[in-house]
């Protein structure tokens, strides 16, 4: 496994023969991230190649939320790299992928449109165009075939398809289906926050999801009844608790939709989606 640690070492590596399958990560990896490995080594195959960035990107971060605090694990990252036959894990610092950013008279940015300022762009303003300027700079200097997403991060992955769509890049983006522990809760890096007692209250989370697909067949308005009930059992204040199209598109009336919530718990906020089938019958 190569560790390539500047965009001129990344840059320098030879074409591989077959694929190149990226997976991006900010690091703290976890189950969720391990089975994008996989996934991706299956796409590579013998004569392709994957690669891991690992980059804790601070312009996507809020000026009051974690960047200082972000978990960093980087010693058992590349470990479990490793294990799961990743080929090269790309892990530059700030200095490398912002060189200008303190002495730059205007920061060249991409923006998300109208769908990065809804659900977690409500909340976080500006996380969305500084998500997808790094994914684009990572894009062009790892020059994948494919590109790998976990479907957890539902917004960041339609946004990433619309900016691949839209920028005409040669490449194929997947999603892979949320990763989850025993209690249902969605694998993520922020959950090591959690304590005991809070990670029994945000299990509520999945099962609150899945009484809104129960129920999916009454429309979104008994969707959203049903989710924030089993929300408010377990003392929970949800951000937003929407019923989408699967193009994020507002007021979807039939047929296939994505039901999103956003919940803190202890101060850490927790968003999780599912696939929902409005008019049809469980």
């Amino acid at each position: 496994m190569e560790i390539c640690t500047s965009p001129e070492e990344m840059r320098a590596l030879e074409a591989a023969a077959g694929p190149t399958v990226v997976v991006m990560t900010m690091g703290a990896l976890h189950a969720g991230h391990t089975q994008l490995m996989d996934v991706a080594r299956g796409y590579a195959g013998t004569s392709g190649r994957v690669v891991v960035t690992i980059f804790v990107n601070p312009r996507q971060f809020g000026p009051t939320e974690d960047f200082d605090s972000y978990p960093r694990t980087f010693k058992r990252d590349l470990q479990l790299c490793e294990e799961h036959e990743v080929d090269v894990v790309f892990a530059p610092d700030v200095e490398q992928m912002y060189p200008s950013a303190e002495t730059s008279v205007s920061t060249i940015a991409i923006t998300a449109g109208v769908l990065g300022d809804i659900l977690e762009g409500v909340q976080r303003p500006g996380h969305f165009d500084g998500m997808l300027t790094i994914v684009a700079k990572l894009f062009h200097l790892t020059e994948p075939n494919i590109a790998l997403f976990g479907e957890k991060d539902y917004q960041q992955l339609v946004l990433i398809r619309d900016m691949v769509h839209a920028l005409d890049w040669p490449l194929h983006v997947v999603g892979v289906p949320t990763v989850r522990d025993d209690d249902g809760l969605a694998c993520s890096s922020r959950n090591k926050f959690l304590s005991k007692s809070g990670r029994s209250q945000a299990a509520a989370v999945p099962r609150a999801l899945q009484a809104g697909v129960q129920v999916a067949h009454r429309g979104t308005d008994a969707i959203v009844r049903s989710v924030t009930q089993v929300l408010h059992k377990a003392d929970l204040a949800p951000d937003y608790v929407e019923v989408r199209g699967a193009d994020l598109s507002a007021d979807p009336n039939t047929g296939e939709a994505r039901l999103l919530v956003a919940v803190p718990v202890e101060g850490v906020r927790l968003i999780d989606n599912t696939a929902v089938n409005l008019g049809e019958h469980a």
